[in-house]
């Protein structure tokens, strides 16, 4: 480092102490990105700049990484630790060719790979960008620009408390050695691809430019398929082109976004304090694949479950933070209310009707403004349940949204469209209380200013929040592997629907929701709830209570449900602790102990919490209820019977296990439990352990009330194998209403129609009913047989008595 280099950053620390708050993303580089630190490690930044050094400097120190200014010795020889891969611009002079400087340091690196087989040098990209405000359309390409002199004082002045450090990935320079060889072009070529990455950092961080609203509306009117719609609806009505021109106009202004940065950047330091004053933190997991994404110019698709308003903000929040732009929202036309709607439209949500079935030119709009937005490249995120869940399961996935954003790729969008799925999952939702009174009957409150204010009134401490980032996925390798010819049916216009566009949406639907459901964070909360719920009284001893959550932890851990899901680090004493602070648990001493209880309110708000992570725990909870009925079973009778129940529970409850892997992983629940001392297995046969019987009944009743529902279902449909669909499933919650009466179950989903429902489409997939319906007695009855076995026996009497009541009602047919 030259003497005129070290005095110039040496004056240049104290004023950017003060003026510059950067934030590095990701916060955990090291394990994100894999980085060894007993290798040797090299920066390399986009443009010459010292202040973009000094920043560099102050984040990775705190990171753990090495200072960028203290030289490294490879092989005997100095070299600086940090490279700019082009050369920034000054006042007088316009450079943006690579550094002869740069290219010698490359060539030099990868010359001593050549030598030394053994060495790898770790380059690490790193982007300093100084604040996140898009450009407008007529800037040009919103890509990373060299700033001179004036203009990084500028950008330091304005935005030092808005700056991000980006760390890449690394780049090997052995695999670049190995795979690409060691001569000078090779530099050169480093120096290329690195430029091009810094762009598309920049790109990523601040998103596409943005367009004025009205000459966004002026575009779209220009299109084919709204001048066609105009002229359909005007005809249809016999009125004037004029008039419904206007009353595109019209639909335009209420459905579209009015992005403003500025309140994003507002909104982030409300939110921060919102989420410091009601939650003790946010967990954020996987987010480095959603950032490769967005660098690798996808046009992401954020799919997130619904279980709170809060969603909303949390999502962009979370983005914003993880050094992404906040998405462009779909939100219900509901939450268009003064002074919420304006707020919401600044920050990127644009508003859908519940429902324009039948309204071509309302349909065609929005279509229209879709595939505007994709085409422009603003990430998109909706909802795709279509409402919030009020039992806390996944709800079944509205497609329309998904059929309008293939269609959008069908007008020939020429960047690949990837979903990415999002479990978003709270400590307690605010709403949940709400939700018990509407499922019971309650009508749903219309949301207003009133409500929001009252809403805030309550924010308190709420535990833990979470967001989990599921498992990619990309729309165009999904449509080469169903539709290999996907692409014959590119439409500019985009009016054409596909015959395949609606069986694919649905497999896609599917796999985005059971995606969602891989990403599930477990925590305190969650495995507290189903314990409790498990106990026939709603109550445990603390330790009993310690004991079920510790058998929860090692089944998550040690047989994981998916690469996506999260369990907590805390043990289960520390878990415990954690939840009874929340204050949502009825806490008693005696002589023995503490005991944890619910009372009959929570107990019904606790099925809620328990719901968001049942899945998890389905397939152990089946073997456990199996195992304590029949006390001894062969391997293979157990995974008979297993394979038998798993489709209804994969369809009901979105679980991504089938197959050959449904098979090795009842073998691992099996060794699991083995280990913990719950069963034994010989090789052969599998048994209770008499000795240890508490913490496996706990397990099993987790899943008793859905095997209930579905010996409900099934043993009404062998003794009345005539019913039609419709009956059959009126029928079925009639008799789960008063088996949950008589049985004291309080799960709001127990009697829910739309459950039943599923499981009678379920019912003609796995061909028990075929195409028109009518029964295959003897393999209903096979499922009806084993179900009843699973269930206890006051139980199997209440639904034997309801089934032949029912009977006894129906009127003679003669």
């Amino acid at each position: 480092m030259s003497s005129g280099h070290s005095f110039s950053r040496s004056l240049l620390k104290l004023p950017m102490s003060l003026l510059v708050k950067g934030t590095a993303i990701p916060s955990n580089p090291i394990e994100d990105h894999s980085i060894d630190v007993n290798k040797p490690i090299i920066y390399a930044l986009p443009y010459r700049s010292c202040v973009d050094l000094l920043t560099l400097q102050k984040q990775v120190v705190k990171l753990g990484l090495p200072d960028p200014l203290e030289p490294i010795t490879i092989n005997g020889k100095s070299f600086d630790r940090y490279v700019f891969t082009s050369s920034r611009d000054t006042v007088m002079h316009d450079d943006s060719d690579t550094p002869s400087s740069s290219i010698t340091l490359f060539s030099e690196l990868l010359a001593l790979h050549k030598s030394d087989t053994e060495l790898d040098v770790q380059v690490i990209p790193a982007t300093v960008i100084w604040g996140r405000k898009p450009g407008k359309e007529e800037q040009g390409k919103p890509y990373l620009q060299a700033l001179n002199g004036p203009q990084k004082a500028t950008a330091v002045l304005l935005a030092g408390r808005d700056c991000l450090v980006r760390i890449s990935p690394v780049v090997s320079l052995r695999y670049m050695a190995n795979v690409h060889g060691t001569d000078a072009s090779i530099a050169h070529k480093l120096a290329r691809v690195a430029r091009i990455h810094f762009s598309r950092q920049k790109l990523a961080a601040s998103g596409p430019n943005l367009p004025s609203r009205q000459a966004l509306f002026n575009r779209l009117m220009k299109s084919e398929a709204i001048e066609k719609a105009i002229e359909d609806e005007a005809q249809a009505k016999n009125t004037t082109i004029e008039k419904v021109r206007k009353e595109a106009h019209d639909i335009m202004d209420e459905i579209a976004a009015d992005f403003s940065y500025s309140l994003v950047k507002n909104g982030d330091r409300l939110l921060g304090w919102l989420w410091n004053r009601i939650y003790q933190g946010l967990n954020i997991n996987n987010a480095t694949a959603v950032r490769k994404l967005a660098q690798d110019g996808h046009e992401i698709v954020y799919v997130p479950c619904h279980r709170s308003h809060m969603d909303y903000l949390l999502l962009s929040y979370v983005l914003y933070h993880e050094g992404m732009v906040p998405p462009h929202i779909a939100a219900g036309i509901n939450l268009n209310f003064f002074p919420a709607g304006p707020i919401f439209r600044r920050g990127g949500a644009f508003f859908i009707r519940r429902s324009f079935k039948g309204n071509r030119l309302y349909s065609t709009i929005f279509r229209e403004y879709l595939a505007e937005l994709f085409a422009k490249g603003y990430s998109v995120e909706y909802f795709s349940e279509g409402g919030r869940s009020r039992t806390g399961r996944l709800l079944q996935a509205k497609t329309g949204m998904l059929a309008m954003t293939i269609q959008a790729m069908l007008r020939g969008l020429n960047r690949p469209v990837t979903l990415v799925p999002v479990y978003i999952g709270y400590e307690h939702v605010m709403e949940v209380g709400t939700y018990a009174n509407e499922l019971r009957g309650k009508h749903k409150e219309k949301e207003n200013a009133g409500l929001v204010l009252r809403t805030i009134r309550k924010l308190r401490n709420f535990g833990q929040g979470y967001v989990n980032f599921g498992e990619p996925i990309p729309i165009n390798q999904y449509l080469n592997e169903h539709v290999p010819d996907w692409t014959k049916d590119i439409d500019p216009m985009g009016a054409t629907k596909p015959e395949w566009l609606t069986p694919v949406v649905n497999g896609l639907a599917t796999k985005m929701m059971t995606h969602i459901n891989d990403a599930a964070a477990t925590n305190a909360l969650t495995l507290c709830a189903t314990a409790l719920l498990a106990s026939r009284q709603r109550a445990l001893s603390r330790d009993s209570l310690v004991n079920q959550i510790d058998c929860y932890l090692s089944l998550l851990k040690n047989v994981p449900y998916s690469s996506t899901f999260t369990v907590p680090n805390e043990d289960a004493e520390t878990l415990v602790k954690h939840a009874v602070s929340l204050d949502k648990f009825v806490i008693e001493a005696d002589s023995m102990g503490e005991i944890v209880s619910l009372d009959r309110n929570q107990s019904i708000l606790m099925t809620y919490y328990r719901n968001n992570i049942i899945h998890l725990l389905a397939i152990p909870s089946l073997i456990a209820q199996m195992l304590i009925r029949y006390q001894k079973i062969s391997i293979e009778q157990m995974q008979a019977n297993v394979a038998l129940v798993h489709p209804f529970l994969q369809q009901e409850l979105y679980l991504s296990v089938e197959g050959e892997k449904l098979q090795e992983m009842i073998q691992h629940y099996i060794t699991e439990l083995t280990q913990q001392g719950l069963i034994t297995f010989d090789g052969e046969t599998v048994a209770i352990n008499q000795a240890n019987t508490q913490v496996l009944v706990l397990l099993g009743r987790t899943i008793t009330e859905t095997l209930q529902r579905y010996s409900i279902a099934l043993n009404l449909l062998v003794a009345n194998p005539e019913l039609g669909k419709s009956d059959l499933e009126q029928k079925s919650q009639d008799i789960a209403q008063r088996l949950g009466r008589l049985h004291g179950i309080n799960a709001p989903e127990y009697f829910d129609k739309g459950v039943f429902s599923a499981m009678f489409s379920t019912l003609k997939q796995q061909e028990y009913l075929d195409v028109d319906g009518n029964c295959d007695t003897d393999k209903c009855q096979k499922l009806a047989e084993l179900l009843y076995s699973m269930l206890y026996p006051e139980v199997r009497l209440t639904i034997k008595e309801s089934i032949c009541q029912t009977a006894d009602l129906e009127p003679d047919s003669e």
